[in-house]
């Protein structure tokens, strides 16, 4: 028996031979022989070294210097035999990184995907996966899914397996690009995201990495309870000044993970704003555009974000001339632009309308909606591209455009009835409760919304399993189409009535299950309480009252905001909002102040500890008011006044003149005149002899515009204004001014100025008729100006005693002129 090498010896022949491979360039026979000899002195190591010519250093070096991709695909050729997993995984991450350098990166995948060469790496990578080590293996896969073409790579499904069997081993980093790989396949909900989840709970307490858990947060938003997504919040404000000031994609992600959570927490999203506001310089279109869309939905206001987003955004206009950019500049610079940028912004998209693919005509439509921009021949041209490829759009996106178009008051038969059509054939095979409700809202917005048999049995099939939300869609549609009915057709059918019934029982029923008030608010925070039908809103407001005693810091805020949309008067939830404030101020937020004394302005109540409830308010507020955005600040004075409530530090930060000159150049926007208010216009002409006797939308000193004006002499006849009366909707330049002969002199002595005011419902209460706070200021405000007020109700001028013009009339004369008709 031969001598026992030591492992010393070993280890010196194992070295001398790598070192004359690896020095050497050696005939491929010659290098299997030397393996070959060393197979029979080294035994041992040879399963340990396993048979490779040369080491991977040399080729990793080699790769790394391919300057494109037809070098490596050129070196993969040539290596193929003998590549290993870590090689393997370097030619994947070069290939990325080539085709990150790129400007058409659609095409160069395309290029890199369908090569040959490319399918020999992907063989490969299939062969030796369970061999890669952790980042090796994630990466990977981040990258194969970025050059995949085919829905179902099965390479990716190994890849994602194998992930799945170390899970538990990958640290924070590591699992947070691994849940980026799931999310790019759409896997929120599936059980290795909650894996995911899981594994951050657990470890959530040692966790110091914002970076990497910012990832994870947006990824498993969907699927985690609200305690740990309140966790998840309190352990960001504990990480945020950890990170450096400049990281704005750590900062996105978390104003995206509130976004997903529809949670506006305020503390955080001041701290994510200053990150953006502190590096201007690193934003581009695309990010703009994204803290855009995510403020928008938190309802977050930042004045100074606004300004410099509008300054920079305005100097790109002249730089972008692609459809693509140029139509995302649109819709961010858009609704905040001025006069003169608009201009610019909508005639320069005429230039290109025509180029518009149908998803950007949907960008474009919206974003004038938001900017309230009826410029018929962009209008015209947008919709000519959506009738275009109206098949390809999904229920949503057919509702949007149907919202946004029947704002915008276009009408076009043709188009119409193609949107109805293609509604109507979504709905005969949905069977989703959300996109029905979808489909059967944007059907009911159109000019004709019947609903045939099948449209009403498909509502009917799926009411068991819808949520408030769902409910509220399907009661607001009927009711329209009762209304069209009522108004059209002078009829109502048993089957509206009906499904009213049913619509009504299914909501009761699934406000009683509700066992809690976060229960409860998981399906409210999403219903706008404006549009809750009656029945189902005095269910709601009980099932509120019920949980009267759960209202407190956390959510007050919330609840509110809910009240003050639902026009609703509860004195008992608004008392408890006042209580809540009162003694736990301390943990509210001062930027939230306004949504929680706005319930109390808009619906004209005084809480029975008002003094203490306002004064506690606005001393919480006070330190905070030069930096307040400055139309919350007006609002908050405009509600506060609204009360009767005057404190001297806010009217001192509103009445001085660099807030005015901020406020300045937030402000602009005119309104419009109703149907009931042109009614009201073309009688009073009438009533007071002619056109020149009676004046509309009249601006008045201090900014109130009134609805009517006109002036009686002392002997109760009316006094003309001259030829130059304003159009209708249209304000003057200047209050007061030279557009009439009378207005700007002191009136005749016995004479009297009144005005004439229209309410409609959202001046009342809902549930009684309780006048609200604005419309209560404004009749004070006017009476001291000089005005007689004759405020006119719409429940007055749409009853039955002035179902006429002549009852109408009279009505008009009595209040005017204090005459009864005998």
């Amino acid at each position: 028996m031969g001598k026992v090498m030591s492992l010393e010896e070993r280890s010196c022949i194992l070295e001398w031979v790598y070192s004359h491979l690896n020095g050497s360039k050696i005939h491929e026979g010659k290098t299997v022989l030397y393996m070959l000899h060393l197979r029979a002195i080294c035994p041992f190591s040879w399963r340990v070294f396993q048979f490779r010519p040369i080491s991977c250093e040399p080729l990793i070096i080699q790769m790394n210097k391919c300057t494109d991709e037809e070098q490596i695909f050129d070196f993969i050729e040539r290596n193929k035999a003998i590549l290993s997993e870590k090689q393997v995984g370097c030619a994947f991450d070069m290939l990325w990184k080539l085709q990150k350098q790129k400007t058409s990166l659609l095409k160069n995948v395309e290029y890199v995907r369908d090569h040959p060469q490319f399918l020999t790496l992907h063989n490969l990578a299939t062969n030796k996966f369970k061999l890669m080590n952790d980042d090796t293996l994630v990466n990977v896969l981040h990258i194969t899914q970025r050059f995949a073409g085919e829905s179902h790579d099965p390479l990716v499904e190994a890849l994602v397996t194998e992930a799945w069997r170390r899970l538990e081993r990958f640290d924070i980093k590591l699992l947070s690009e691994f849940s980026s790989c799931l999310a790019d396949q759409h896997l929120y909900f599936s059980p290795l995201m909650g894996k995911i989840a899981d594994i951050v709970h657990r470890n959530l307490e040692t966790t110091q990495d914002l970076s990497s858990l910012s990832v994870l947060m947006v990824n498993i938003s969907s699927l985690i309870s609200r305690h740990f997504q309140q966790q998840l919040v309190n352990k960001t404000e504990l990480l945020f000044d950890t990170i450096d000031s400049s990281e704005v994609n750590v900062a996105t992600r978390i104003a995206q993970f509130l976004r997903n959570i529809k949670y506006c927490y305020q503390p955080l999203l001041e701290k994510c704003n200053n990150v953006f506001l502190s590096n201007v310089d690193q934003l581009d279109l695309d990010s703009i555009s994204k803290i855009f869309r995510l403020y928008k939905i938190l309802q977050f206001n930042s004045f100074e974000f606004i300004m410099m987003a509008k300054k920079k955004l305005t100097e790109m206009i002249p730089l972008c001339n692609h459809p693509a950019s140029f139509v995302k500049l649109f819709v961010t610079l858009g609704p905040i632009a001025g006069p003169e940028e608009k201009k610019q912004l909508k005639s320069t998209l005429l230039l290109m309308s025509e180029d518009l693919t149908g998803e950007q005509a949907l960008a474009v439509l919206r974003a004038m909606e938001d900017m309230e921009s009826r410029n018929s021949h962009l209008i015209k041209k947008v919709t000519s591209v959506l009738h275009k490829h109206l098949d390809s759009y999904k229920p949503l996106e057919l509702l949007k455009i149907t919202q946004a178009l029947t704002f915008l008051h276009f009408q076009r038969k043709e188009f119409s009835a193609k949107l109805r059509e293609l509604l109507l054939s979504y709905l005969k095979i949905s069977f989703i409760p959300t996109e029905v409700s979808i489909l059967v809202y944007a059907i009911s917005l159109l000019p004709s919304p019947h609903l045939d048999e099948v449209g009403i049995s498909r509502i009917e099939a799926v009411l068991p399993q819808c949520n408030l939300h769902n409910l509220s869609n399907f009661a607001t549609s009927v009711l329209r189409w009762i209304q069209y009915d009522h108004m059209y057709l002078d009829s109502i059918t048993g089957k509206q009535l009906k499904l009213l019934q049913k619509l009504d029982h299914y909501g009761r029923q699934r406000l009683q299950h509700s066992n809690s008030l976060d229960l409860l608010w998981e399906e409210l925070k999403s219903v706008r309480g404006n549009t809750f039908p009656e029945s189902l809103l005095e269910e709601t407001i009980a099932t509120l009252q019920h949980f009267v005693d759960e209202i407190n810091y956390i959510n007050v805020v919330e609840i509110a905001s809910f009240i003050s949309n639902t026009d609703y008067l509860s004195t008992l939830l608004l008392d408890r909002i006042a209580s809540v404030a009162v003694q736990q101020i301390e943990k509210i937020h001062p930027f939230t102040i306004l949504a929680i004394i706005l319930p109390f302005s808009t619906l004209n109540y005084d809480p029975p500890q008002r003094d203490e409830f306002f004064g506690t308010c606005v001393q919480h507020l006070n330190s905070y008011l030069g930096i307040l955005d400055p139309l919350m600040l007006v609002c908050l004075g405009f509600s506060l006044a609204t009360l009767q409530y005057f404190p001297e530090d806010l009217l001192k930060s509103i009445f001085n003149i660099e807030f005015l000159a901020r406020l300045d150049s937030q402000l602009e926007s005119i309104g419009g005149m109703s149907g009931a208010q042109q009614q009201i216009y073309k009688m009073l002409t009438e009533v007071l002899g002619g056109i020149n006797c009676v004046k509309a939308s009249v601006l008045t000193p201090y900014y109130h515009t009134v609805d009517f004006e006109c002036i009686l002499d002392k002997r109760k006849k009316p006094l003309p204004y001259g030829s130059h009366n304003i159009a209708w909707g249209q304000l003057p330049e200047m209050p007061w001014e030279s557009n009439t002969e009378i207005v700007g002199s002191r009136l005749p002595p016995g004479a009297e100025r009144i005005a004439l005011e229209f309410l409609d419902s959202k001046s009342f209460c809902r549930n009684i008729p309780h006048m609200k706070g604005k419309s209560a200021m404004k009749k004070r405000h006017l009476e001291i100006l000089g005005y007689r007020v004759i405020q006119i109700s719409q429940f007055e001028w749409n009853s039955m005693a002035l179902s006429t013009k002549d009852a109408r009339m009279d009505y008009l004369r009595e209040r005017i002129f204090g005459e009864v008709k005998s």
